[in-house]
């Protein structure tokens, strides 16, 4: 006789398990999030005093400089190819030396790795520090050690590049497969000998997807380095506002936005065909490998030597990126004479920044930044997720809607946030209003590309069920598909609000409020104690809110 008790019971196949309470820990967790929302929402209108009529008035002002800035003037030719060249080689040059300084990093930064544990505390802070402070923030400092120009960008880029590329390759190093790297110690090679022969090559697919996405990234930041004299296009558009030229301005924009896009379109095609698994096909004659074929496990090709198609184009891919990375590092200038002059400056610097001098003035400003861009992330992400209904294909009315609203999108995605913050401030003046238009424009976009992406990516069947019983097609989205998409709106809604504290503290370089206009006058004002109290708290916070975020998604996706 069987036990059927409830101690001894096994659940049958379709048995659902215990429900779980209605209030659980991920609800509580949740319904916290969206109430801290929409309050740091409304006190960030309070604060910057956002109501509908200021708005209207502040819509009519944008209205009145874009017919000014109407129609764009276009630079030559000469000068457009000049500073998009400038622009590509300043990222190229900076994503080059980042990965440089990366892979070792890695490896020290890896808990995996069994070399001296004393380094492995720095090294995570100099992940944490280089990746919590912005790229441009990174460029005021160097324009001031090194002067105006493409050295002081390449620098700003490599050194914030670091941050995000070794705290990747660190985490793809800790989930390799530890056996041959036991195997190499126990036949006695160095650690150094292990990373080179047994980790490395396994982790390199991996280098290669995040050195390729952030060479798109650090693209998108080179085009605006050059408003704090940093070289690239930024340069002229910095030039032409401050000279009132709006129709040239509107003309160096159009160039960005247009490089922007097509950077973008070539970045997708490039990931896709460097990261495509090589094809094992080759075709075998004979008895003898008709035999050795057979001989191999199910689903396995026979291993290929010499040299095929595919590894052909990845060689002479590799070996043209070598080259074109030496080109831009020789296009930096770098004179042994010019960089031994800067040792003074870099001396000035880091010995006027201790002890940093933090003030009531800047714990406004960083709370400025704050307030800034969790209320527009927040109202980004709302107004977003409308977007996102309009443009995924599981959710939109109308199939010719969903695609003008997709162009519209990527569109006013090529547009950096600087830029942004450059033209609101030039229609509004300064001040935080300025800054809080701009991030949230590029939050609502940003967040209607991530919304639609996971819309589309759902299990449609749900939905469909619903739709074949008679239920309407709010009803089905209810109950279909929003219970699926519950998870996805929270991860990606914390991730654009990351993404808008990075951007706040850079537009007040432009005059958008925040922490940015404080740190760029202590540099020029040679108050370096400021400016290092500044940078600790950026990226405390910055650190914080990402920890933040991080805690929430794990409790609840």
């Amino acid at each position: 006789m069987v036990s059927t008790t409830p101690a001894t019971r096994t659940p049958a196949a379709s048995d659902p398990g215990p429900l779980r309470p209605p209030w659980s820990a991920r609800a509580l967790i949740g319904a916290g999030l969206l109430v801290a929302a929409v309050a740091v929402t409304w006190l960030t209108f309070w604060w910057i005093g956002l109501s509908p009529a200021s708005l209207a008035a502040g819509l009519d002002d944008t209205v009145r400089l874009l017919r000014r800035m109407w129609p764009p003037d276009l630079p030559g030719a000469g000068d457009v190819a000049s500073m998009i060249a400038e622009t590509l080689l300043i990222a190229v040059a900076g994503t080059g030396l980042a990965a440089l300084a990366s892979v070792p990093l890695a490896f020290v930064a890896a808990r995996t790795h069994n070399g001296p544990r004393w380094l492995r505390p720095p090294a995570r802070v100099v992940v944490v520090l280089t990746r919590a402070v912005p790229t441009l923030a990174f460029a005021i400092l160097f324009v001031r050690i090194f002067g105006l120009g493409p050295l002081a960008g390449s620098l700003a880029v490599a050194v914030h590049s670091v941050g995000m590329i070794a705290k990747l390759l660190t985490d793809a190093v800790e989930e390799t497969d530890p056996a041959p790297a036991e195997a190499g110690r126990a036949c006695g090679a160095g650690e150094a000998q292990v990373a080179v022969s047994t980790v490395l090559p396994r982790v390199f697919p991996a280098l290669t997807g995040i050195v390729l996405y952030r060479l798109d990234i650090n693209i998108r930041a080179s085009a605006v380095l050059g408003v704090v004299g940093a070289g690239g296009i930024g340069v002229a558009l910095q030039t032409a506002l401050g000279s009132l030229n709006y129709h040239r301005a509107a003309g160096i924009i159009c160039v960005i936005v247009v490089l922007v896009l097509l950077l973008e379109l070539l970045s997708v095609v490039v990931r896709r065909t460097v990261l495509r698994p090589t094809a094992r096909r080759r075709t075998v004659r004979g008895r003898t490998a008709r035999r050795r074929t057979d001989a191999l496990p199910a689903g396995r090709a026979p291993y290929e030597v010499g040299w095929d198609r595919g590894r052909g184009l990845r060689v002479t891919g590799a070996v043209a990126a070598g080259v074109v990375f030496l080109v831009s590092l020789w296009s930096l200038d770098p004179d042994p004479g010019r960089l031994a002059g800067a040792w003074p400056n870099l001396r000035a610097v880091l010995s006027g920044m201790w002890p940093p001098a933090f003030s009531g003035e800047l714990l406004m400003a960083v709370l400025e930044s704050l307030l800034m861009a969790l209320g527009a992330a927040a109202a980004g992400a709302a107004c977003g997720l409308v977007l996102a209904l309009l443009t995924a294909v599981n959710t939109t009315p109308w199939r010719p809607l969903s695609a003008v609203v997709r162009v519209l999108l990527v569109v006013v995605r090529g547009v950096p946030d600087l830029v942004y913050a450059l033209l609101f401030v030039a229609a509004l003046g300064l001040g935080p209003y300025a800054g809080f238009l701009a991030l949230w424009i590029s939050s609502t976009a940003l967040a209607a590309k991530f919304f639609a992406d996971s819309l589309e990516q759902l299990d449609p069947l749900p939905h469909e069920a619903l739709t074949s019983v008679g239920a309407r097609r709010w009803q089905a989205f209810a109950a279909g598909i929003w219970p699926q998409f519950v998870p996805s709106f929270t991860g990606n809604g914390l991730f654009v609000a990351d993404l808008a504290l990075r951007e706040s503290v850079v537009l007040g370089i432009a005059g958008a409020g925040g922490v940015g206009y404080l740190m760029q006058e202590s540099i020029a004002t040679l108050r370096y104690d400021t400016t290092a109290a500044i940078v600790i708290a950026i990226a405390v916070v910055v650190y914080a809110i990402e920890t933040l975020a991080r805690i929430a998604r794990g409790h609840l996706l």
